[in-house]
């Protein structure tokens, strides 16, 4: 009996020591996944940063090459403003060659007179040709800060008031954008534009 009890006594302690591996084990693989799915969020959450970086970058890219592409075709359609500018002098001063001869003097002059009309067509020509177009408002036609420059108010024209009476300078757009303004006459009163009885709605350009 007594070698029996201790061989029982022995027996306990090692069945002990056979239960605690069991128990780690039941609880490393909840650890792993749990290790895992905050490895899987981590990486989640990385990609879609990643994610937003690159379409802010392309959006940024695809701005950056609209507005290049935007620089172009304005230098390609008003690059050549600065040097259009100067060059209405020239075609002022043909205009007013040709303005300058009196009346009585065109048909002995009608050959010199012709050469400078078609060097102003030309030159008109060539301005069109790089998108450069006349303003030159009819008689009677609305005031338009945006395209006209008053020069001076013309009393009694029969015409209403606010109206172009006369250019005095033809303008020029370039594209869409106002390369000079056309300088006018403004008629002054009369609102109804039904004359006053001095002019029958004939325009007087008197100032």
């Amino acid at each position: 009996m007594t070698d029996e009890k201790a061989a029982n006594e022995n027996a306990e302690p090692a069945q002990e020591t056979n239960q605690t591996p069991d128990a780690e084990a039941d609880g490393a693989p909840e650890a792993e996944a749990a290790d895992g799915a905050g490895e899987v969020e981590a990486l989640q959450a990385e990609a879609a940063d990643l994610k937003d970086k690159l379409l802010r970058m392309a959006a940024e890219l695809e701005n950056t090459r609209r507005r290049a592409d935007r620089e172009k075709a304005d230098a390609a359609r008003y690059g050549a403003a600065n040097f259009a500018r100067d060059m209405l002098a020239i075609g002022d001063n043909l205009r007013r060659a040709i303005e300058a001869v009196p009346e009585e003097e065109r048909a002995g002059a009608a050959t010199i007179i012709e050469g400078i009309e078609m060097t102003e067509r030309a030159l008109l020509s060539a301005f069109e040709r790089h998108g450069i177009k006349q303003i030159a408002p009819e008689a009677g036609e609305k005031f338009d800060a945006h395209f006209h420059e008053a020069m001076y108010e013309v009393p009694n024209t029969g015409l209403p008031s606010g109206s172009v009476v006369q250019v005095v300078e033809t303008g020029y757009m370039i594209g869409d954008r106002l390369l000079r303004a056309a300088r006018v006459g403004v008629a002054k009163g009369d609102p109804a534009g039904n004359g006053d009885g001095n002019g029958g709605g004939k325009v007087d350009t008197t100032v």
